[in-house]
């Protein structure tokens, strides 16, 4: 198999584009060698805990009301392109989402990694729902078969926060400034939303050369 690292956010549009586009290349190579892992990368690192509101933090990020009109308008055609229905404006809350990369950690351990991270961007994407609240995050991990419970205590500590925190610190030391960001065979970076064609072609360079890692 082929290690494909994805270093992403679940609130970062673009990195659910980049997903769906992956996804849809992957579907017309079903005998892929890639094997996913996510890895965490918050936009907003300093985000309080609780969150902001979308609209005041859209419009300061991009100059006001008109900037983010334009910026989302963009997004909102790409996204559709890709087969995603998002409604932005069921989003009120832009969450800190250094306990979603958390529970996204823990799902790992149960082979849950990638459902997890799906389910994750429908919820916040199409649902609007709040991912920084600890009781929508345990709900959601039991959507994907993870125990409710377990993840609700967990989320109560400071289990894998500092892990979290290091891992994103050093992925930005690497020189990763924004997501989505694909890493493949732990060498080549390929940065962006890429389109589908491009990972037809990296799939099937792949198999044509034969190459397979430990």
């Amino acid at each position: 198999m082929i290690r494909l690292d994805i270093l992403s956010d679940p609130i970062c549009p673009w990195c659910y584009i980049g997903k769906a586009r992956l996804e849809q290349a992957l579907a017309q190579r079903p005998d892929h060698p890639l094997e996913i892992q996510w890895h965490p990368f918050q936009l907003n690192d300093t985000m309080p805990k609780g969150g902001m509101d979308r609209r005041a933090y859209l419009e300061a990020k991009f100059g006001g009301q008109k900037g983010a009109i334009q910026v989302y308008s963009e997004i909102a055609d790409h996204a559709a392109k890709a087969g995603l229905d998002i409604d932005f404006g069921a989003i009120q809350v832009t969450p800190n989402t250094l306990d979603a990369h958390r529970v996204i950690h823990w799902a790992g351990f149960e082979g849950k990694q990638h459902q997890m991270v799906t389910r994750l961007f429908q919820a916040y994407f199409k649902e609007g729902r709040d991912i920084g609240d600890s009781t929508t995050l345990a709900g959601l991990a039991a959507d994907v078969g993870m125990d409710k419970d377990v993840v609700a205590r967990m989320l109560k500590t400071d289990t894998d926060v500092q892990a979290i925190k290091d891992r994103d610190a050093q992925s930005r030391e690497m020189g990763v400034r924004s997501v989505p960001t694909f890493i493949v065979a732990g060498q080549h970076v390929v940065p962006g939303a890429q389109p589908v064609q491009l990972w037809l072609d990296v799939i099937d360079e792949i198999t044509g050369a034969g190459k397979t890692i430990q």
